[in-house]
């Protein structure tokens, strides 16, 4: 038997690309999702020094969202928003915002604009000396 014997038929070459590529859209547009769990920093770590957290704005530190909607409360978000996963990237005008979909959170990580439903998830964070760090 050649390779010349093994013809596979052009519509199941086609269906079969098809369905690898659904597939891999399927595991990337997941892969993100509101259900999967994400990592909390290990507790006591240190996130960022008080002075580098503006009152009425925010600081984004790789996967944590640093707030300090009025002097001296300092909140803290996971930045994986809500509404599909994407990691928010800006703070400006009071709001954290997501790229992906332009949904918006305030400084207490509340949905100000959709299309996200659900606040940002908290982390626990305290102040020790001059630095948050995750409780």
């Amino acid at each position: 038997m050649g390779i010349e014997d093994l013809r596979v038929p052009r519509k199941t070459v086609i269906a079969g690309a098809g369905i690898g590529l659904a597939a891999a859209a399927v595991a990337a547009c997941s892969s993100g999702s509101e259900s999967s769990p994400s990592q909390a920093p290990p507790s006591g770590e240190a996130l960022a020094p008080t002075a580098d957290v503006p009152v009425g704005s925010g600081v984004i530190v790789g996967d944590v969202v640093l707030t300090q909607p009025v002097a001296g409360d300092f909140k803290a978000f996971s930045a994986v928003c809500t509404h599909t996963g994407c990691l928010v990237n800006k703070i400006a005008d009071g709001s954290i915002d997501c790229p992906c979909h332009g949904s918006r959170f305030g400084l207490d990580g509340a949905v100000l604009d959709g299309p996200a439903s659900k606040p940002l998830k908290p982390v626990a964070v305290r102040v020790q000396g001059d630095s948050i760090v995750t409780a």
